[in-house]
């Protein structure tokens, strides 16, 4: 004859396979409460289901079902700290932004910021968090974990750091203040005609479209030159295509055609404008005509126009790159 131990071993296996969470420390509960006394250690050893959650099934046998075949109460279970720290995750937000980096490729961003470090700031601002659970919030809001490529040549200046911040805080105080703060940059130029590109599309089989050999410019097409301006309290781009070359007269012509165009009708009470760009190219630091474009359109609207350009390297770091100019990318592969 089998021993009751024995017997309940037997018939969990039996039933095991069938049970949620909830229905299992109801069989469990239902065991040691037809036992008697010394039920829930014999069902705790013999299932390997642990006491809290035995006691917790003996407790649900005295309650209502739940409706609609849920396993949990309506708004059960530990809450997200981010749920009950309404402040976490914008005192988070904040300790990354400024170190914020991102692939203008793909739609991720990451940080240069440990998990343990961003855990230590946010615990000298009050927050009780963890470096786990940093990295969990970290993951919803879309960071991606990077490891190091060998990409860059020659050496980092001692205050790109500095002068990434010193661009953040700009922007924050033109913003606070409602006036626009833009990101200029010039696109890939793109040849004009039948050429290949990396994108794919569905066709028949055996049936790709045919391109030319060789990539020669068509001189009577030319080559597309995309200028962008990308409106980053609005998460608005304005794109003005060029045929002949990228001057920096066609980058000034732009923002004044995307200032009449758009930007005074957003920003109606506004007299500043900031300007975030890359170091080089027809918007470059160095280049005299580009201020010389600027002061003229500073002459003609009246607006008090300050410029920040990124440190030499890091142009893939400026807004536009990973928030406009993917979507492009992305469009002319079809």
């Amino acid at each position: 004859m089998k021993s009751p131990m024995e017997a309940i071993k037997e018939r969990y296996a039996l039933i095991a396979p069938h049970l949620d969470e909830r229905t299992e420390r109801l069989w469990c509960a239902a065991e040691a409460r037809s036992l008697g006394r010394g039920g829930v250690t014999m069902v705790q050893r013999t299932t390997g289901v642990s006491r809290p959650r035995i006691t917790r099934g003996k407790h649900d046998l005295e309650e209502k079902p739940f409706a609609d075949g849920r396993i949990r109460r309506l708004g059960g279970g530990r809450k997200r700290v981010a749920e009950q720290d309404l402040t976490l995750l914008p005192d988070l937000d904040a300790l990354i932004e400024p170190m914020l980096r991102g692939d203008p490729m793909r739609g991720i961003r990451w940080t240069c910021k440990s998990t343990r470090k961003l855990s230590k700031e946010l615990g000298e601002k009050g927050h009780v968090i963890g470096s786990t659970t940093v990295g969990k919030e970290l993951r919803k809001q879309k960071y991606s974990l990077q490891g190091n490529r060998k990409t860059q040549e020659g050496s980092s200046h001692l205050d790109r750091n500095a002068q990434f911040l010193h661009i953040h805080e700009r922007a924050t105080v033109f913003q606070e203040r409602g006036d626009p703060v833009i990101s200029i940059d010039t696109k890939k130029k793109e040849l004009i005609g039948n050429y290949k590109n990396g994108g794919k599309e569905w066709l028949p089989e055996g049936t790709p479209r045919t391109v030319k050999v060789h990539d020669f410019m068509d001189k009577k097409l030319g080559k597309a030159i995309p200028y962008g301006i990308y409106d980053i309290a609005k998460n608005k781009g304005f794109v003005s295509v060029g045929i002949d070359n990228d001057t920096a007269e066609f980058a000034v012509q732009t923002i004044r055609r995307w200032w009449h165009g758009v930007g005074r009708e957003g920003y109606r009470q506004s007299t500043a404008l900031y300007i975030t760009a890359d170091g080089g190219g027809s918007n470059a630091s160095r280049s005299r005509l580009f201020k010389l474009e600027l002061q003229k359109f500073v002459d003609e609207t009246g607006l008090t126009i300050t410029v920040s350009h990124y440190p030499p390297g890091t142009s893939k770091w400026n807004k536009i790159e990973h928030r406009m100019f993917c979507h492009i990318t992305a469009n002319w592969r079809a």
